[in-house]
């Protein structure tokens, strides 16, 4: 139809609420795709198949399969090859959105470099992703558990720009302010 259309991650369905809130959250968060004009696409791996877009049973089927993997790039030929359940998380949705010509994808929070990373190596996927997948992700910022500098440093070598919307600050997913600046300003969503 010409519509724009949005991916969206389907690991907070699978592992980051308990049902039913998680299956609400995901209708809810779909509609208000549809409202705004596009078209929702929530990405998962079902029998096999990369799903770009769900029907309101595979999103039952998600937000109550125990056996559902938490699925990210290194994950996906096992998923796929033994045609497991799999909930992407944001690297995997990025590669899932790409691969489908979806230029923008919408989360809550991404994973980031986590605290003591410099004895424990412990960076998030999504951060490489973010470096080598041409797609657009809005989020609320990194997870606020996480060491918020070091992830920014860590974007900026791997050349990732930061845009912040209406404000200069970087969020931490349930905070609107990090106490860290974004790279760049835009005060609207069109800029």
């Amino acid at each position: 139809a010409g519509k724009a259309i949005v991916a969206l991650e389907s690991t907070i369905i699978s592992h980051g609420m308990p049902y039913p809130q998680n299956v609400e959250m995901a209708n809810e968060v779909e509609q208000l795709i549809r409202d705004a004009g596009a078209v929702p696409a929530t990405i998962a791996i079902i029998d096999g198949k990369i799903c770009v877009g769900l029907t309101p049973q595979q999103l039952e089927l998600l937000a109550t399969s125990p056996d559902a993997m938490k699925v990210s790039r290194r994950d996906m030929p096992y998923v796929l090859s033994t045609r497991r359940l799999g909930a992407t998380t944001v690297a995997a949705t990025m590669i899932c959105a790409q691969m489908a010509g979806i230029d923008v994808f919408v989360t809550g929070g991404i994973g980031g470099v986590h605290r003591g990373a410099e004895t424990s190596f412990d960076i998030s996927a999504d951060l490489q992703e973010l470096a080598h997948t041409s797609v657009a992700v809005v989020c609320a910022g990194v997870k606020s558990i996480l060491d918020i500098g070091l992830t920014l440093e860590y974007l900026e070598t791997y050349g990732v720009p930061v845009v912040s919307v209406g404000q200069p600050g970087f969020p931490a997913f349930f905070t609107r302010d990090s106490g860290f600046q974004a790279d760049f300003q835009l005060d609207t969503p069109e800029e």
